[in-house]
């Protein structure tokens, strides 16, 4: 596999360190640009960035310069990933795309563009096709792409295999959510110790929404949005990694029992299962059989961070199913799951 050579836009901050460590070592990518905002700009990595991942700063970038994100100062990469801030990321975004360099977004800003895929590769990988829609540049050498809300990504991934099993009538759930979720420095101590706090803003109609993307139906370059109303109450919780899903949902064709469902989320196999991804995890959705998992402290960084953990699953009082899900926000839902977003990408021939 040739070396790509990748830029980090959003290096200084906490998904753009999340993505430092991950790529450490990355078998196809090598990071050969960060960037930053202007007065990060023109200091080394280890001057510019308050390094907080749990491993040391990576060597191979504690003595890059970082650059303003403007694609005139990344003329040496293939493509970036993206940990801008969505107040900042929506115009740089744009900028690199039209000036032909892919990029692959952990922001906001374009998961509800109709012609960029928001994408979980286990889940909807032939949305990547969504791309030969863009105009972004005439020649199509520029593109976006995007990962999921950290939460829509463990519903839809727990969802997929009831999905096209049984169909999806609706969908009730509660997020508890880790506090490495707000970034850094995060909550304040005294709003989040000994506490729940029952909102976080913003929150709810990403996750009502990007679901019925992602399970959308792609057919002659068109996307087909699945139709089922998903009602979610966000939380955060006291845990500082993996957001744990207490979900109910109704089915359009009824399962004959819990005993079922589990043997179908047990059986179930992943769509890039064969394609070889170094981040892909071998067991994409992985059903608990003991009933107290899964625990975020004891399962969120399982196959490195990568793994959705299911556990109670249970027929209902009230619609049909009820299960709990789990996954590591910060990895999976963040910047793991676009580096694997960027694996396939190179299988399809995209990069």
């Amino acid at each position: 596999m040739s070396d790509y050579r990748v830029g980090i836009l959003g290096a200084t901050g906490a998904v753009g360190q999340k993505f430092i460590r991950l790529l450490e070592g990355h078998p196809w990518f090598n990071i050969t640009s960060l960037g930053a905002s202007s007065r990060s700009a023109g200091k080394t990595y280890r001057e510019a960035a308050n390094w907080i991942e749990a491993t040391a700063m990576p060597e191979s970038v504690s003595g890059l310069t970082v650059k303003e994100c403007e694609p005139g100062q990344f003329p040496d990469v293939d493509f970036v990933f993206s940990g801008l801030d969505s107040s900042v990321a929506g115009k740089v975004e744009r900028a690199f795309a039209e000036a032909g360099i892919p990029v692959i977004s952990n922001a906001k800003n374009f998961r509800t563009d109709p012609t960029v895929p928001l994408l979980i590769p286990e889940v909807n990988p032939d949305h990547i096709d969504l791309i030969k829609s863009q105009s972004f540049t005439e020649d199509g050498s520029g593109w976006i792409i995007t990962n999921p809300n950290c939460v829509a990504v463990p519903l839809t991934t727990s969802l997929k295999p009831l999905f096209d099993e049984y169909g999806v009538e609706s969908v009730i759930l509660t997020s508890m959510q880790a506090i490495s979720g707000a970034g850094y420095p995060g909550v304040p101590s005294l709003d989040i110790l000994g506490n729940v706090v029952p909102l976080i803003s913003d929150e709810e109609p990403k996750i009502h929404a990007e679901p019925l993307k992602l399970l959308g139906n792609l057919e002659d370059g068109k996307l087909t949005h699945a139709d089922f109303p998903v009602q979610a109450t966000a939380t955060r919780v006291p845990v500082i990694n993996g957001h744990m899903l207490a979900v109910t949902v109704g089915l359009k064709k009824k399962p004959g029992s819990a005993e079922e469902v589990k043997e179908l989320y047990r059986n179930w196999k992943s769509p890039i299962a064969d394609l070889d991804l170094p981040s892909a995890p071998e067991y994409p959705i992985f059903y608990h059989d003991d009933e107290r998992y899964p625990q975020p402290r004891m399962h969120a960084d399982a196959e490195k961070g990568m793994r959705t953990s299911v556990g109670r699953m249970r027929s209902s009082n009230v619609l049909d199913l009820s299960y709990v899900a789990m996954a590591h926000n910060t990895v999976r839902g963040a910047a793991g799951g676009a580096i694997l977003n960027a694996e396939l990408l190179v299988r399809k021939k995209y990069l």
